[in-house]
């Protein structure tokens, strides 16, 4: 079986599923879900310190999903972000994405519904819990409000497929197009107000 998945590895029929533990000595990872994964890349790709995000899946019961099989799973899309750590910290992170989505809903986000659209902060060790539970507390008293957002332990990240990454590069027309529709930036700037979009280099 393990050769078989291999092949099927090598032969790129299957995804390679990743883990928020392997980032270099030089680099953080973090995986955060807040919604269409075409939205969160494009705001953490204006992050200071940010290299890389990958959309993907990740919470599920099964493994290699894909976009047509991820909701039935019960992954949620997120994003994979490697940071360099000289120019950005976990908590930096965090403070930001708090403030691109809309944490009092959980049900969803914006005009997606449904549970692979749920925010959540997935973290990789007690150390991460800790600073992610601070640094939403500190968001709850900014907000005056309680944040839905769930922080979770991290399982297998599986990347999404290849057209989903950096589409907003890719399809700007239509990606500019669907935010603007969806009410995501509207909705976000409503909820935090000057503070929306916090770390932002856009």
């Amino acid at each position: 079986m393990r050769l078989l998945t291999s092949m099927l590895l090598g032969l790129g029929l299957l995804s390679s599923p990743t883990f928020v533990s392997q980032a270099s000595a030089e680099d953080g990872t973090a995986i955060l879900a807040g919604g269409c994964f075409w939205c969160v890349e494009s705001d953490f790709d204006h992050v200071k310190g940010v290299k890389e995000t990958v959309s993907g899946y990740i919470g599920g019961s099964t493994d290699n999903p894909t976009y047509k099989t991820h909701s039935k799973d019960g992954h949620l899309e997120a994003v994979k972000i490697v940071y360099d750590k000289s120019q950005a910290d976990y908590r930096s992170l965090l403070d930001a994405f708090w403030r691109t989505v809309d944490v009092l809903d959980d049900g969803g986000q914006f005009c997606d519904r449904g549970n692979s659209y749920r925010t959540a902060v997935f973290v990789a060790n007690d150390e991460e819990r800790s600073i992610a539970e601070a640094s939403k507390a500190d968001a709850e008293q900014e907000l005056g409000q309680e944040i839905k957002t769930r922080i979770l332990d991290a399982s297998a990240f599986w990347p999404a497929e290849d057209y989903h990454q950096d589409y907003y590069e890719k399809s700007s027309a239509r990606y500019n197009y669907y935010r603007k529709a969806c009410g995501r930036d509207k909705r976000v700037k409503k909820v935090w107000g000057e503070s929306a979009f916090l770390g932002m280099e856009k």
